[in-house]
């Protein structure tokens, strides 16, 4: 097993721990950029989509988390996102500047919900932030002169100086090159005070406004971020699909989305990119099983039952995430036989305060 000493303060700042670390996530970025080569235009696709939600990922996980705000509609800013995406793509505004547009927007648009969200928290947020994908999806499905409604509009492909990006290439490592960036980003924002003012503010909202955190600013800036992310994953995912209507961002997109933070784990960034794999997956692991099942136990709704009871076995059996089974095995190789098997059970906590949550 791996003893890391720290003398300084520097070490802790570091990105990667130890030369382990470099080696396998070098070793992981060399297989990604090389997939084209490699990888057929099925997986391509797969991988893609991987990306675009891992930025969701990201997003989501700052806000629920690391903050500890629950939100039941980020589709909302993954619409705000792709639309703003595609209006300013049919006028030839080019992507490097389309792109952080739609983040913008989305990043304004967390704001004037966060501000109202203040004074929320639990499940009376959660409430408040679905009733707002309510109200998104209804603005896009009834401002035709913009959106064009529920016809949907198309998405024009992206050019980079004057040249169209290949779909299976081109766009594959700008997804990519996003997600990388938004990862490193999170990074060094948990690292900064304002990410241990998210820690502080999830772990006891009490406790860290007596130590001077500024609740409303920080909730404010979570959002913001959360949704700055999300806006340019609604982005990517305009130009993926092609074409966007109201009905691809409904609540069941929000759902789906606050599914990867649960899957993977919640407060491990590793966890986004692992839910985010496990939600592109499991819908093709369920067709491909479709054809091995008699038509009486292949309903169509059978898609929504898998992924129900995933989660609810998830959530009985393994609430830290894939990413927490995978610290658990990873741990039991190196102690082996010296593991114990409480080793990962949750603290009692005997605060009167937490107590009460």
């Amino acid at each position: 097993m791996r003893f890391i000493f720290k003398t300084s303060y520097a070490q802790d700042l570091r990105l990667f721990q130890h030369g382990g670390q470099v080696f396998w996530y070098g070793l992981l970025l060399a297989a990604l950029f090389s997939a084209p080569a490699w990888a057929g235009e099925y997986l391509m696709t797969q991988l893609v989509f991987v990306a675009i939600y891992s930025l969701v990922g990201f997003g989501l996980m700052m806000l629920t988390g690391f903050t500890g705000q629950v939100s039941l509609g980020h589709a909302a800013f993954l619409a705000v996102g792709a639309y703003t995406e595609a209006i300013l793509a049919a006028r030839g505004v080019p992507i490097f500047v389309s792109i952080p547009a739609a983040a913008a927007l989305a990043a304004a648009v967390g704001v004037v919900v966060g501000l109202p969200a203040l004074r929320l928290k639990g499940i009376y947020l959660a409430i408040a932030t679905l009733a707002f994908n309510v109200i998104v999806e209804e603005i896009a499905a009834r401002w035709e002169s913009v959106t064009n409604g529920n016809a949907g509009m198309p998405v024009a492909p992206v050019t980079l100086f004057g040249h169209e990006l290949e779909p299976d290439r081109g766009f594959y490592y700008l997804c990519l090159l996003l997600a990388v960036a938004a990862c490193l980003a999170c990074i060094n924002l948990l690292r900064s005070p304002t990410g241990r003012a998210f820690v502080a503010i999830r772990d006891s909202e009490v406790s860290a406004s007596c130590m001077g955190v500024n609740l409303a600013m920080y909730k404010t800036i979570s959002f913001a971020f959360s949704a700055a992310l999300t806006g340019v994953a609604g982005a990517l995912y305009a130009h993926k699909v092609g074409f966007i209507s109201p009905e691809q961002f409904s609540l069941l997109v929000s759902i789906e989305l606050i599914t990867i933070v649960i899957l993977g784990g919640v407060g491990f960034l590793h966890g986004a990119v692992l839910g985010a794999a496990f939600v592109i997956v499991l819908p093709q692991a369920i067709a491909v099983a479709k054809d091995f099942l008699p038509p009486t136990m292949a309903p169509s709704g059978l898609q929504a039952v898998v992924f129900g009871i995933v989660l609810i076995l998830v959530i009985i059996f393994e609430p830290m995430g894939l990413y927490g089974r995978w610290l658990k095995i990873r741990t039991w190789f190196e102690l082996f036989p010296f593991y114990r098997r409480g080793m990962f059970r949750r603290q009692r906590t005997y605060t009167k305060t937490e107590r009460l949550r």
